[in-house]
């Protein structure tokens, strides 16, 4: 058979699998929230996560498959992480904010859905988190306005849950 051939079976193979590992994860994800008591609503976050590692093992063994030289390979990568370091140092934000929202996610009580008030020297926040995402939560005000606030801001800031 011809490398061509297969290496593109094996890649159709590796499709399907890591689309079955998605599935599974997701099922996983969703059972686990269920059994402890946890906020189904955090489900998205948590595929979030776990599709950001299945794209990193895809890619890894693509490149395997298709022979991509380690050299090569390694110019990429390096290249790659140069133009992010530079992006974050000029921009700092970035890698805080999804610091910020992970540390939120796992150590901080709030639910999706629940309302909240963040006290704020200029401007307090009041109202129901929408969404928690890698850079910012949303929070529908009461006069139904959509409020965005860094994940980074929050951690500086007093939050009062209200139930």
């Amino acid at each position: 058979m011809d490398f061509f051939y297969l290496a593109a079976i094996k890649t159709l193979i590796l499709l399907a699998t890591t689309l079955l590992i998605r599935i599974i994860a997701g099922k996983a994800v969703t059972k686990f929230l269920k059994k402890f008591d946890g906020d189904i609503k955090r489900k998205r976050i948590s595929n979030r996560i776990i599709n950001l590692f299945l794209a990193i093992f895809f890619l890894l063994v693509i490149a395997a498959i298709w022979n991509i030289e380690s050299k090569d390979l390694m110019v990429f990568f390096t290249s790659t992480i140069t133009v992010i370091g530079i992006a974050f140092f000029a921009n700092w934000s970035i890698l805080s904010n999804i610091t910020a929202s992970l540390i939120l996610y796992f150590n901080h009580p709030l639910k999706i859905g629940e309302t909240l008030r963040i006290y704020d020297k200029e401007f307090d926040i009041e109202g129901e988190l929408i969404d928690l995402s890698f850079f910012f939560m949303y929070i529908r005000s009461m006069d139904g306005s959509l409020i965005t606030i860094p994940t980074s801001a929050v951690l500086n800031k007093t939050v009062i849950i209200k139930r």
